[in-house]
């Protein structure tokens, strides 16, 4: 096992509110993630501000518009005419986020949804878009709802709220979290001489299929949860 890495490493101790804290290779190659988007973004903003409206878009500018109007189509199937509007850029962006984190690991990356505290704050925000929009939406009604069927239902209906983002977070952390810890075995404790070839199926697997699954398992519910808990019709 000596030769099983599995990049868990602290680069830089810093002292934050009297405790020790560490830059470790999640943070490291999180920053690497975010320059790769906001270099995407900015390439995509300029492609469209270059555009011109008259003639079909070829290209770069081609995969853009598929990439939106998939996005688009995506939330105001699952979210309506009300919702979809206000959450399709986050939806967009959380989709992108998750899902070049999870295929980082082709690139020698350790994908920073593998770590516990990347997933955990994502599912967080979507918590907080539940009971916001809730709220919102239902006013009281909200909190009647903790109550239905019957009284006695209150206990199960709150843990069944605060489960919903320990169960988003979990679900994605373990799946991305299981397909490294396998690839760094396989690589770690194998003999080079077998690892030609058939390794590349296994990235595919659980790095592009399983990745990508996890991205989109991850938007549907956010998109889901959200719904319902406002409750409209459209």
């Amino acid at each position: 096992m000596e030769n099983v890495d599995f990049y868990v490493h602290g680069y830089h101790k810093l002292s934050f509110l009297g405790a020790d804290v560490y830059i470790t290779t999640t943070h490291v190659c999180l920053a690497i993630v975010m320059i790769i988007l906001i270099i995407f973004g900015i390439v995509a903003h300029r492609t469209i501000k270059k555009a011109d409206p008259t003639k079909a878009p070829t290209g770069f500018l081609n995969i853009l518009e598929l990439l939106v109007e998939t996005v688009d189509g995506l939330v105001l199937s699952n979210m309506g005419k009300t919702l979809a509007p206000k959450f399709k850029n986050y939806i967009g962006v959380l989709f992108t986020l998750i899902i070049v984190c999870n295929l980082s690991g082709l690139f020698g990356l350790r994908p920073p949804t593998a770590d516990y505290g990347v997933t955990l704050p994502l599912a967080l925000i979507t918590f907080a878009m539940i009971q916001y929009q809730g709220f919102k939406w239902q006013k009281m009604g909200k909190i009647k709802g903790l109550f239905e069927p019957i009284f006695l239902f209150l206990p199960v209906n709150i843990i069944s709220e605060f489960a919903t983002p320990v169960s988003l977070s979990l679900r994605l952390f373990a799946n991305i979290l299981s397909g490294t810890m396998m690839m760094t075995l396989i690589y770690g404790l194998l003999p080079n001489f077998i690892l030609i070839g058939w390794p590349a199926a296994l990235h595919g697997y659980l790095d592009v299929f399983a990745g990508a699954l996890q991205a989109y398992v991850f938007a549907m519910l956010t998109m889901v949860f959200v719904s319902n808990a406002a409750d409209i019709q459209d």
